[in-house]
């Protein structure tokens, strides 16, 4: 409360020494702008809306066609208008950030727009074909919300249609994804094509009442469904997998790497800048891919012979690979697993974090649809109002393939204190706008935090055998691989192959994952290098804080330093990393 005092009285005392247009004024400004576009948002993007607890949109899916995209793109170059209106120079610092970071959000949404990646509305990680997965953010506690999914079963022929005519328009344009990839979703579009509508996902809502809704209006929904998805939902699906089976798959290029697409080498630098937020060239992330690989590939070595492995690593990873002992049984074992190490985990934060954020979280299996063609784990955020909690997904497809050794490390990124912890901190940011605490944010901080989160491990009383050390390292080692692999694909021209057999040389991990991994690179270009990029820099500004404070360095408070912000750019972090350490220097005599 103190604080809030001392900064209106700022505000007032500089809004009185500015002429002409006033401080507050700017302020007022800036903030009826963010407001309009995040509803604007939020309204032109309903899933996004529904993701963060807000219902007022779930009667809707977005609209796809290209004349919606065409109106969005432009209502994007509108609101930079508005903002290159309000004087910068008018601003106090924290709202000068703001301003920055929303000018740096849209200026690259509109310079991606150039490069017309929304003709590739799908992939063999999501698309319309997992289009019920939403189903995992909904709450159907009363007769609303049932009626809005009713009205979204309606309006989904539509969107599938209007996923066609982009995916023709990509046709025509040469924009789309390589055919190795796009081979996965196939099966995937198989699983809508039902015989009976309550096997379908889009069912699930009608299986289960809440006991608030009556027998009759539950009868009443329940028939609705079933007419909708028998004579609407599937046949629209039966005549999407028709087209994508007989014309998208087959126009699909044999190559993997965006290179070889329209304006491929410039999307690719393009990405390379907007997800590690640096100036970093292709080339450069290479060579840095390069030296981390080495590095940590140092470090394996030294550990295997402390374990005492007569081998060289080959034979040590191949060990890891084939020895039972290293696995579960089941998926059910695995999931146990998962859970009790999070009950571990939890109790620790304190030790290395004053503010915990208030949002649980919870640990849930990879929907049986996608789990064969997705990666180990990812998270999936709560909602803002903290009307749901964070999820972490495992991946129990064969069990077998999936290493305890590795399981501390992958915790430690998608849960706490990595995504989850991130995420529901920014969330809980209570004086930031909107676009900060609940946007996409910036993924090298969002990824670099969480790969940043692993290296947590020893301090938080895990990696205490050398296995988990090793998984560890191995979880690393995957991200430095990320730097190497993607680059090779979508700068060096690498096949798909070389960079499997680049990631089977260096990587403990099993193959399954290794060309999940892969193909997702092909798909998402650029993604991957934010990983380990983000985390070097954290890594950087932390030993740099350790050395400058000597005794001073306090590490929970270095921690609500970089969390306290919200996501933001690299070079953001740094100065705000730079300003805390001068802070807590000692004044010279």
């Amino acid at each position: 409360m103190r604080m809030r005092k001392t900064a209106t009285a700022t505000l007032l005392a500089l809004a009185l020494s500015l002429p002409g247009t006033s401080f507050a004024d700017a302020v007022a400004d800036l903030h009826a702008l963010f407001d309009a576009e995040w509803q604007r948002q939020l309204r032109e993007q309903p899933e996004l809306a529904s993701h963060l607890g807000d219902r007022r949109y779930e009667d809707r899916w977005t609209d796809l066609s290209l004349q919606a995209i065409a109106d969005r793109h432009a209502a994007d170059r509108a609101a930079l208008s508005r903002l290159a209106a309000i004087d910068r120079a008018h601003l106090p610092p924290d709202e000068q950030l703001n301003y920055d970071l929303f000018q740096r959000q849209y200026r690259e949404a509109i310079e991606a727009h150039a490069f017309r990646r929304f003709l590739i509305p799908l992939n063999q990680r999501g698309g319309i074909q997992t289009q019920d997965e939403i189903l995992d953010v909904l709450r159907f506690d009363d007769e609303r919300a049932y009626e809005n999914w009713l009205a979204r079963l309606q309006a989904l022929p539509r969107l599938i249609e209007q996923t066609e005519l982009l995916m023709r328009q990509g046709m025509r344009e040469k924009r789309l994804n390589p055919k190795i990839v796009m081979q996965r979703v196939g099966p995937q579009l198989e699983k809508q094509l039902v015989e009976n509508p309550q096997d379908s996902p889009f069912y699930k809502p009608f299986l289960r009442f809440p006991d608030a809704i009556p027998p009759d209006r539950r009868a009443a929904y329940a028939a609705r469904a079933r007419e909708l998805i028998a004579e609407a939902i599937v046949p629209a699906y039966r005549r999407f997998h028709r087209f994508f089976i007989e014309e998208y798959l087959p126009a699909c290029p044999d190559q993997v790497g965006v290179w070889a697409q329209p304006d491929g080498r410039a999307l690719y630098a393009f990405l390379a800048r907007q997800y590690t937020t640096t100036t970093l060239t292709p080339a450069q992330i290479h060579d840095i891919g390069l030296r981390e690989v080495r590095r940590i590939r140092a470090e394996m070595e030294q550990l295997i012979r402390e374990i005492g492995f007569q081998g060289d690593f080959k034979a040590f990873v191949e060990q890891l690979r084939s020895d039972p002992r290293h696995y579960y049984r089941t998926g059910e074992e695995l999931l146990q697993a998962y859970r009790a190490l999070a009950k571990r985990i939890d109790p620790e934060l304190p030790r290395l974090f004053k503010t915990i954020p208030r949002l649980p979280y919870g640990v849930r299996p990879v929907p049986d649809a996608i789990a064969a063609d997705t990666t180990t784990a990812y998270y999936l955020p709560g909602a803002a109002d903290g009307t749901r909690p964070g999820w972490y997904y495992v991946n129990l497809y064969r069990p077998e393939t999936r290493p305890k050794y590795e399981m501390e490390a992958l915790s430690l990124h998608e849960a706490v204190p990595g995504h989850h912890f991130q995420i529901a901190r920014a969330q809980e940011l209570g004086d930031l706008p909107e676009f900060r605490r609940n946007g996409p944010g910036f993924t090298a901080f969002v990824e670099g935090w969480a790969l940043y989160a692993e290296s947590l491990g020893e301090e938080l009383g895990l990696y205490q055998d050398p296995y988990s050390k090793f998984g560890a390292l191995t979880y690393e080692m995957w991200r430095a691989v990320r730097l190497v692999v993607d680059t090779g694909i979508h700068d060096r021209q690498w096949t798909r192959q070389q960079a499997i057999d680049f990631f089977m040389t260096h990587a403990a991990k099993s193959e399954l994952d290794i060309v999940n991994e892969v193909d997702r690179y092909i798909a998402w270009p650029g993604q991957a290098l934010a990983y380990k990029i983000g985390q070097l820099k954290i890594r950087e500004l932390r030993t740099r804080a350790e050395q400058s404070l000597g005794e001073r360095f306090d590490l929970r408070e270095f921690h609500d330093v970089v969390l306290g912000s919200g996501a933001v750019p690299l070079d953001i972090l740094e100065r705000t990393v730079e300003a805390w350490i001068a802070q807590r220097q000692p004044a010279r005599p």
